[in-house]
């Protein structure tokens, strides 16, 4: 076994956090979706897509590893949102809550001194500046339009966010 069963056992849950990530942005997109906001239903769907993608890249590394999956229970998604602006916000939290669960798997790691993890983990840690930053800005155009002018939000998504 190429990992251990602390870590193994660390990355099956947020394998799980990941696939409730991509549960979550599906309900944000069809949440969007409704209020025919077809740009930002479709972020959110690529951006579920993006986080199934995750579990299976971390999936993938625990079985490679020996590790033993074990995927937990998948929390269930938030359905509803007063706005636009809580639903971004929502995601946004997410996000910097994801940094702090890889920053946790990294620190595991280190700790471990398990390179192996800590070269797979690093796309992750790389990935999470990304997805903050992407949250952030489209929070903060969300904020600056103001929900009364979304249709501003889907024409910045259109030509180039």
């Amino acid at each position: 076994m190429l990992i251990s069963p602390a870590l193994a056992a660390a990355i099956n849950t947020q394998i799980g956090n990941e696939l409730a990530a991509s549960l979550q942005y599906h309900q944000i997109a069809a949440h969007f979706h409704d209020l025919h906001l077809l740009q930002l239903a479709t972020l959110f769907h690529k951006q579920a897509a993006e986080e199934r993608e995750h579990a299976e890249k971390l999936l993938k590394y625990v079985v490679d590893t020996g590790g033993g999956l074990r995927i937990p229970a998948v929390r269930q998604p938030v359905h509803t949102f007063p706005n636009a602006e809580a639903a971004v916000e929502a995601a946004l939290s997410w996000e910097l809550e994801v940094t702090g669960q890889i920053k946790g798997l990294m620190d595991l790691a280190a700790s471990e001194g398990d390179y192996l993890a800590q070269g797979f983990l690093q796309w992750f840690v790389d990935e999470q500046l990304e997805e903050v930053t992407k949250m952030q800005r489209l929070l903060g155009v969300i904020r600056m339009s103001g929900e009364r002018n979304l249709l501003s939000v889907e024409a910045y998504l259109v030509h180039g966010s």
